[in-house]
């Protein structure tokens, strides 16, 4: 399976804009439209569409995260329309070759919904550890996470 990433720009911020989840997933990851304006105004923020074949299916936003002192994959996700075929596991696995070759970091965080079974599942094989369980509020809405971290 041929998978690489591309820098979102103005080329293709469009496209990524329309990849979406399914819909029982929509709780588990923020939109890539609200991902996009949170990277055009935080600092270190590092969005990229996952290619398959040339065509955009996905999308990885990384950064520093300066609560947690390290680098943090912040949204992971594939559209629902390229789920099921492996796709997801691919980009994990190169993803994190090109943040080690990148960065040569030792550490990388991640945060998954309590509730979202599957990611935890393809997490853990990749070799991320479960954290403790953290609840935080945006607006009304109550999110239950995990954060994970893989030590390379």
């Amino acid at each position: 399976m041929q998978i690489e990433f591309r820098e979102i720009d103005r080329t293709n911020y469009e496209k990524c804009i329309e990849l979406v989840v399914a819909e029982r997933q929509e709780d588990f990851v923020a939109t890539n439209l609200f991902s996009l304006v949170q990277a055009a105004y935080e600092p270190d923020m590092y969005p990229l569409g996952i290619y398959k074949d040339g065509k955009m299916v996905g999308f990885i936003l990384y950064d520093f995260d300066y609560e947690l002192n390290g680098w943090s994959m912040s949204r992971f996700m594939i559209d629902k329309k390229f789920q099921n075929q492996g796709i997801g596991t691919w980009a994990l696995k190169k993803f994190i070759e090109m943040f080690i070759s990148k960065h040569g970091v030792t550490r990388l965080y991640t945060s998954v919904s309590v509730f979202n079974h599957n990611v935890i599942a393809l997490y853990e094989k990749f070799g991320f550890k479960k954290g403790e369980p953290i609840e935080y509020k945006v607006g009304s809405k109550v999110y239950k996470e995990l954060r994970m971290v893989l030590h390379m």
